[in-house]
C-alpha cells in the first residue's frame, strides 16, 4: 500500500470507535494533504478549529478527561510548537498530576512538512521529534516511517491503556513518494 493509502485506511480505523474525535485545521474542509485522509469520516466526527493551536490541544485535553478519544492533528511540526504549553504542562502531566486517576488519551497527527516538489520555507518543515522526546514523559512520539508502519502505530495509539497519549509523525513528502 502507497502511504497515503495507510494515512486514509487508519483514520478509518480510528473513526469506527464511537469514542474518537477529529479536530484541527483544514479537517472539515480540504486544506493540507492530511485533510485527504479524512474523505470517509462521518461529518459528524469532524470539527474544524480555527488556527489556534493551544486551543486546539486544551479542547483536546478537556475531550480527553471526559472519555472522549480526540485525533488533535496539527499538519506540521512547527505549527504544534504553538500548542507546547497544553502538551508539556498538561497532557503530558495529567496522569501524574492526578496520581494515576486520570488516563487520558489524545491522538496527535503532525508532520515533517513537504520540501517536494517546492520547498515551503523553514517555518513549516522542522522536526522536532528529538527534541520533544527528552521533554514528554507520559506521551509517546511515533515515527512514521515507511507505509508499513502507519496502521500499526495507529492502532497501538488507540488501543493503549497504560495512560499515554500518542504523537504520530508523518512526513509529508512520503506522501507522494512511497
Amino acid at each position: 500500500m502507497k502511504y497515503s493509502d495507510e494515512l486514509t485506511r487508519a483514520m478509518d480505523f480510528l473513526s469506527k470507535d464511537p469514542r474518537t474525535i477529529f479536530l484541527g485545521q483544514a479537517v472539515e474542509y480540504p486544506g493540507t494533504a492530511m485533510s485527504g485522509t479524512l474523505k470517509n469520516i462521518p461529518k459528524n466526527k469532524l470539527y474544524e478549529i480555527p488556527v489556534a493551536e493551544e486551543m486546539q490541544l486544551g479542547i483536546s485535553n478537556g475531550l480527553a478527561l471526559n472519555n472522549f478519544i480526540p485525533i488533535s492533528l496539527f499538519p506540521r511540526w512547527n505549527f504544534l510548537l504553538l500548542a507546547t504549553n497544553q502538551l508539556v504542562n498538561h497532557l503530558d502531566k495529567f496522569h501524574v498530576m492526578s496520581q494515576g486517576y486520570f488516563k487520558t488519551k489524545v491522538i496527535i497527527r503532525t508532520s515533517v512538512g513537504s520540501q517536494r516538489p517546492l520547498h515551503p520555507q523553514h517555518q513549516h518543515v522542522g522536526d522536532f521529534t528529538d527534541a520533544f522526546q527528552k521533554v514528554l514523559s507520559s506521551v509517546e512520539i511515533i515515527r512514521l516511517d515507511e507505509p508499513q508502519d502507519i496502521f500499526p502505530g495507529y492502532e497501538k495509539a488507540l488501543n493503549r491503556n497504560d495512560g499515554k497519549s500518542t504523537i504520530l509523525v508523518e512526513y509529508g513528502d512520503y506522501y507522494n513518494e512511497k
